[in-house]
């Protein structure tokens, strides 16, 4: 969108903002009291309420859920470091783990926290929860006030990011209503949430911890465009933007890079096509895998970053980039002469109008993205205009939701994904028991899954670590360029910001998938100079 178009929208978005947040002239009054207004986009609205069972914190944009304190927490390194907990061990089976908790939290309603509370949660996420994975959990029991046992129905190493980002609810103030008025032991209080607009928080006077140094957070919901117009008009503090915005100038602001994990690329089913219950899964172009290394070895990520993120992004070669189970094998450099002849290999030769043939048939390839995502989009075009350098047409689409998913099991679509767990990786590329295929696109190796298998069952969640990096690449097999291939990845988008000048905003750890959250993780931190 162009700037004469943005300014455009300024006045009719001014008038429904005027009941919302501060006008300009009380600016200077926001660093006085230690407030702050962020802008999110409209999807980082709980839809279920902050209710961390059913996605509040642990859904698909991970953050701290700031209400509710968490057993653990992680660095800005990534490691673990207590929260609630004082420590924490698990038994020689690896099936039982027990966790101690501090005695001096309470509830923002007076009420002590303790153990009993935090098995309750816990059941009541392995019992609700619709968006994360709680099945390794048999029962979280109390065994006194400030014991808790976790119980597994399977070993599972890296139980603590689950503790990381699971907040404790009270089981003597949880009903039905919970997510609508939460209360909690967190950092802030939430008071006020005008739904489809705006929620605040304020800083909790009896939180355990370090006071927080901004005792105010108003985070207003809207689109990219808005949040733009907001800023122009200073009207906000910090508002979440685009690539495509990046050369804005808005007066008064500085614009703020977040470097990610938050992953784009695309998959590439594996198999021969099948029909099974009304599905196709395999497509007949990419089961061969001198297909699948030739379309990652043609693809100038550099470039890409360049044209679709105006340079905003880093390079990305698998979905655990920067994480300490990455495995660095997985680097492949843009080699396009390398791509033609693996393409020569595959039987698949150019042909007059530069597409390549094989046995009658056109290398043809469709490229799916979410309707209404213009990165997406972007990022698919980009690529087909780089595959068709290499002899391959590709036809971009955008679909709905809805039948992506069913599409994507004989068809490539750009995904985003990227967490601070190694689960990323075991949901994409493990097997599924019924099926013996990946869930997200028909792919099954039983080295690798076997790799990740043995890392969930490790003695610690650090030396589970290889055994995530042996599954990526073992110098054998793997995912990886000169393993199997099945998914492409392209890059991890920086989340920008602009910020109000005199607002410093403390260092971020990497940020996962979404645009959402993660950005006040550490909003107790944050100061006004």
């Amino acid at each position: 969108m162009k700037l004469k178009k943005t300014i455009g929208l300024l006045g009719s978005f001014v008038m429904a903002a005027s009941l919302i947040v501060a006008p300009v002239s009380q600016v200077n009054a926001q660093a006085e009291d230690a407030s702050v207004v962020v802008t999110m986009p409209t999807t980082s609205e709980p839809e279920s309420g902050f209710d961390p069972a059913y996605g509040w914190g642990a859904g698909e944009h991970v953050h701290e859920p700031l209400i509710q304190s968490t057993l653990v927490k992680t660095t800005k390194n990534l490691e673990i470091e207590n929260d609630l907990a004082t420590e924490y061990s698990i038994s020689d089976d690896k099936l039982t783990w027990t966790v101690k908790i501090r005695d001096d939290v309470k509830f923002t309603d007076g009420e002590p926290l303790t153990a009993k509370d935090v098995a309750f949660t816990y059941n009541k996420c392995r019992d609700e929860s619709t968006v994360n994975d709680f099945t390794m959990l048999k029962e979280a029991v109390a065994v006194d006030d400030t014991t808790v046992e976790f119980h597994m129905n399977e070993p599972y190493a890296i139980w603590p990011y689950t503790m990381a980002i699971v907040g404790i609810v009270p089981e003597h103030a949880y009903d039905k209503d919970y997510g609508q008025n939460p209360i909690g032991s967190g950092r802030y209080i939430m008071k006020q949430w005008d739904k489809g607009q705006q929620v605040i928080f304020e800083a909790n006077p009896d939180y355990y911890g370090e006071e927080p140094k901004i005792k105010k957070l108003t985070v207003l919901f809207m689109e990219e465009d808005a949040a733009l117009a907001a800023a122009m008009a200073g009207e906000v503090d910090v508002a979440h933007t685009a690539a495509s915005y990046s050369d804005q100038e808005v007066d008064g602001y500085h614009l703020m890079n977040v470097k990610t994990v938050d992953n784009r690329g695309f998959n590439l089913p594996v198999i021969e096509p099948e029909e099974k219950d009304g599905v196709v899964y395999g497509n007949k172009l990419t089961s061969d895998v001198n297909v699948r290394r030739a379309i990652n070895l043609a693809i100038n990520r550099e470039e890409m970053i360049d044209n679709v993120l105006n340079g905003y992004g880093t390079v990305a070669y698998s979905v655990c980039d920067k994480m300490p189970w990455y495995n660095e094998e997985a680097v492949t450099e843009y080699d396009l002469e390398a791509a033609k002849e693996l393409m020569d290999k595959a039987g698949w030769k150019e042909g007059t109008d530069g597409i390549r043939e094989k046995d009658g048939e056109k290398a043809e390839l469709t490229i799916m993205f979410g309707n209404g995502d213009s990165v997406r989009q972007a990022l698919a075009e980009d690529t087909a205009n780089q595959l068709r350098d290499l002899g391959i047409s590709v036809k971009t689409e955008g679909v709905g939701w809805d039948v992506a998913y069913d599409r994507a099991q004989s068809e490539s679509l750009i995904w985003g994904w990227g967490a601070h767990t190694p689960m990323e990786l075991y949901n994409i590329y493990h097997t599924m028991k019924d099926s013996g295929l990946a869930e997200y696109s028909p792919y099954a190796n039983e080295t690798v899954d076997k790799y990740m298998d043995e890392a969930l069952e490790s003695d610690s969640l650090e030396d589970s670590y290889e055994l995530w990096k042996k599954a990526q690449w073992d110098g054998t097999t793997g995912v990886t360029q000169e393993g199997d291939i099945p998914w492409i990845w392209l890059c991890n988008i920086d989340h920008l910001y602009f910020v109000r000048d005199g607002l410093t905003v403390a260092e971020q750890k990497i940020h996962p998938h979404g645009h959402g959250w993660s950005i006040v993780n550490n909003i107790d931190e944050w100061e006004w100079e």
